[in-house]
């Protein structure tokens, strides 16, 4: 199919449309407009006028047999909304990213990058994650399961992608994973990460108070009233960051919490 350019430079057409690359843009983008259509643009145009954050899929997250978790959707404390995610090493990654006070969305594969080897033959590649930060600068991020995943393929195109990013002052990263006991821990809270787990009138005050200084998780659970009804209301405020407990460690009814910030915590500083 012939793709067809408009004023603004943006080359539209179906998903069985022709792969070009404009020989005067060192990339360029290709992501789905707000009506599913496939759109083609200079990469640093596309930066500055696309909300990726709002975007679906440019294309599918691929299903392998075999392994024990699959393509799914995880929703967002930060946005109310479904981000699309391809394994369970990238749903780790959303939680985490979910919790940083930095970030103001989230989108899972929204945005195919296309580039010329040296040898002058097109190259493309589709990070799994885009994260918007408040500050209007943006991460795209892929989520190897091992260090080593991908294999050169994926070196190479960390590298080109990494480029990209850096002409326009966004950031690319392969996302480490997170160890088994941190991965848990963080699993753990997201369960309790819907506003509904904030509880009645006066009972998230009365759990940030019983933790105004850092005491075992079921002594402070229990100073404010009956575990059950208390107990998710101290996971929703470890998850949005108003109480914080070292997730390095396998969470326990001793484990110390303590008052955290106002905001959601977490963040590539660690996990806290």
């Amino acid at each position: 199919m012939a793709q067809v350019t408009s004023a603004g430079g943006a080359r539209s057409g179906n998903r069985a449309g022709r792969v070009i690359v404009d020989p005067g843009s060192a990339f360029e983008a290709v992501f789905l407009d707000p009506v599913g259509q496939t759109v083609q643009q200079r990469w640093a145009d596309a930066a500055v006028a696309v909300a990726f954050e709002e975007s679906e899929p440019v294309s599918a997250f691929p299903t392998i047999p075999g392994r024990r978790w699959g393509p799914g959707l995880w929703w967002s404390a930060t946005t109310g909304r479904h981000v699309a995610a391809g394994s369970n090493a990238m749903r780790t990654q959303l939680m985490v990213l979910d919790r940083d006070p930095r970030v103001i969305g989230l989108a899972g594969r929204p945005v195919r990058l296309l580039w010329r080897s040296d040898r002058g033959q097109v190259r493309s590649w589709v990070p799994q994650l885009f994260a918007r930060y408040s500050d209007g600068s943006a991460l795209l991020a892929d989520c190897p399961s091992h260090r080593e995943a991908g294999g050169e393929r994926a070196v190479k195109a960390a590298e080109a992608v990494s480029e990209a990013c850096a002409q326009i002052g966004w950031t690319y990263r392969r996302l480490a994973p997170l160890d088994d006991a941190a991965a848990a821990s963080l699993k753990w809270l997201a369960g309790y990460r819907h506003p509904r787990n904030q509880g009645s009138a006066g009972l998230m005050a009365a759990v940030l108070g019983a933790f105004a200084r850092p005491r075992p998780l079921i002594e402070g659970a229990e100073a404010v009233g009956d575990p059950i009804e208390v107990l998710p209301v101290v996971f929703h405020a470890l998850w949005g960051g108003q109480l914080t407990t070292p997730l390095q460690s396998p969470l326990h009814e001793r484990v110390l919490v303590g008052p955290g910030s106002s905001g959601r915590s977490g963040g590539a500083g660690g996990i806290r």
